[in-house]
């Protein structure tokens, strides 16, 4: 069976298991735009509840180390995604766009952004074990208005009233920490500051989020290994000789690439501003549970420059609503009027 037969066969086994589900009424009497529509949210709950998992799975490898953790993730990604595009028939796709690089320039400027890609990695799966989690939270919650600050700078796109006062409130919040703390975590910074030229860097380059990701694990992954045989062989003996964390290292390969998948559609699903605005669940997800499950500090006096980010984060959800509400009430006049 070839690859391509093989993913129609999954493809057509989901949807027939799908139709036989009891779902709600608007799934199966609503319009197509509807059913995409509400299958865009949940694989964008899905995505975002999945990279919470992620976040805590560090604490669950112990004794590995955060930077073990991460070089078996890597590994463990990389095996899984080229598993995945094998089985959908989709490598050829992905190696295709890669050889359209004619130049050593256009290749030179597609491995730029990788090293930010795995810095950001390593600390995804370093700070939660290091009590660092609620700061990198932190930076992922200013993420989103960073990319604001960005587009504006870079790409000159203008700003509306709300998002000029989410990036107000984001900077006092902001300074306000620094003052109570006399410092500001690098952590913070290295996911607010570096994460959005990874992805503009990326929208320059017109290379979809896959492909990149394949590039990205791809050049890293002779380096895993060697990093393993020379600095760590003990952590190959500990997962070589458990079971347990062979399945658990498989899990962490599946689940990553999962996350990533589901994320990826949910942004070709949704609108734009919906799928913003649900990209605020995961930085929320991974602070409550740098609280709670790995036991990181957060002291009460956080709560008022916290407070003014959060704040900032509700201007820009705001914008966004309006937006969505602007687009729908265009659209129903351009219905209307074709009906006319």
């Amino acid at each position: 069976m070839s690859n391509s037969t093989l993913s129609n066969f999954s493809t057509n086994m989901l949807a027939a298991t799908v139709s036989r589900l009891p779902l709600p009424a608007v799934w199966t009497a609503g319009s197509a735009q509807q059913r995409t529509f509400i299958m865009g949210v949940a694989l964008a709950i899905l995505s975002n509840v999945l990279f919470g998992v992620l976040y805590a799975y560090s604490s669950f490898l112990a004794p590995l180390s955060g930077t073990q953790v991460f070089i078996w993730r890597i590994l463990a990604m990389w095996v899984a995604l080229i598993g995945y595009l094998l089985i959908s028939g989709r490598l050829g796709l992905h190696i295709g766009k890669l050889k359209a690089l004619q130049t050593v320039k256009q290749r030179a400027w597609l491995l730029l952004p990788t090293p930010i890609f795995l810095s950001q990695f390593w600390l995804f799966m370093w700070a939660p074990v290091n009590g660092q989690g609620v700061q990198t939270a932190m930076g992922y919650f200013l993420f989103p208005l960073m990319m604001v600050v960005f587009g504006c700078v870079l790409f000159g796109e203008k700003l509306s009233r709300l998002q000029w006062l989410a990036v107000a409130f984001a900077a006092v919040g902001v300074g306000s920490e620094i003052v109570r703390t006399q410092s500001v975590s690098w952590a913070t910074l290295w996911v607010c500051g570096m994460y959005p030229i990874y992805y503009i860097l990326r929208r320059l380059q017109g290379i979809d989020a896959i492909t990149g990701l394949l590039v990205d694990l791809t050049i890293f992954a002779p380096f895993a290994v060697a990093y393993l045989f020379l600095f760590a062989p003990s952590s190959l003996g500990l997962v070589g000789g458990s079971g347990f964390f062979i399945m658990m290292l498989a899990g962490l390969g599946v689940l990553s690439v999962l996350a990533m998948k589901t994320n990826v559609d949910a942004s070709q699903m949704l609108p734009v501003n919906v799928y913003g605005m649900m990209s605020y669940l995961e930085p929320a997800l991974l602070f409550i549970l740098a609280i709670t499950v790995l036991g990181n500090p957060f002291e009460s006096a956080m709560v008022y420059s916290y407070g003014l980010i959060w704040l900032g984060i509700a201007c820009l959800i705001v914008h966004g609503v309006r937006q969505l509400r602007r687009a729908h009430k265009k659209t129903q006049i351009k219905e209307t009027a074709q009906t006319l």
